[in-house]
């Protein structure tokens, strides 16, 4: 089994492949990489199409991309309540239930809304407990990553290696203990 702080590592660095992209992405997705090939190698092949990718780039171009990915219009909105709930009341509630337990948890949120990948993967990374983590990435994060990757245009996307990774590796963290539950409610929220 892996130690609880590896799978928090690992989450942190995806929650920066996520992000904007800085200068550092490169060395993030090498420093996530290394993590994973222990004990996830089923997840590096897919980093290692994104890191040729990254290197073919100026990161003007790494940029133009992600903003049309997941900004902009996005083709695939990077957002687990959109994806799961449309925009709807649903989401609305989910988006306060994140900010709740967020504060519980003395996490701040940033700038991005509290059901923003990246941030739910800093929270998970950082300060969520083990029953919360296993439930927002059963319930929440697993099933948002399947329609964002559905959500791009093509096999040949340069996000659908990272969304790969990632869903493979949370499918392995969880993979002990499957099947989901199918719901948001054992998380103290």
């Amino acid at each position: 089994m892996t130690p609880a702080t590896t799978v928090q590592g690992i989450c942190c660095h995806f929650a920066e492949l996520f992000s904007y992209p800085t200068a550092e992405l490169a060395a993030t997705v090498a420093a996530c990489s290394t993590l994973l090939r222990k004990d996830y190698p089923e997840s590096v092949s897919s980093l290692e199409r994104f890191t040729g990718f990254l290197h073919a780039q100026l990161p003007a171009r790494v940029e133009e991309i992600y903003t049309a990915t997941f900004d902009l219009q996005p083709v695939c909105h990077p957002y687990v309540g959109y994806q799961l709930c449309g925009e709807s009341q649903q989401r609305a509630m989910f988006l306060m239930q994140l900010n709740r337990l967020y504060r519980r948890y003395g996490f701040e949120a940033g700038f991005e809304l509290p059901d923003h990948v990246s941030t739910l993967l800093r929270f998970i990374g950082s300060h969520a407990p083990e029953d919360c983590r296993r439930e927002l990435i059963e319930d929440g994060l697993l099933p948002a990553l399947a329609k964002m990757e559905e959500g791009l245009d093509s096999a040949d996307h340069p996000y659908l290696a990272p969304l790969q990774s990632l869903r493979n590796f949370l499918q392995a963290v969880v993979e002990p203990e499957l099947p989901a539950t199918g719901r948001l409610e054992e998380c103290p929220l």
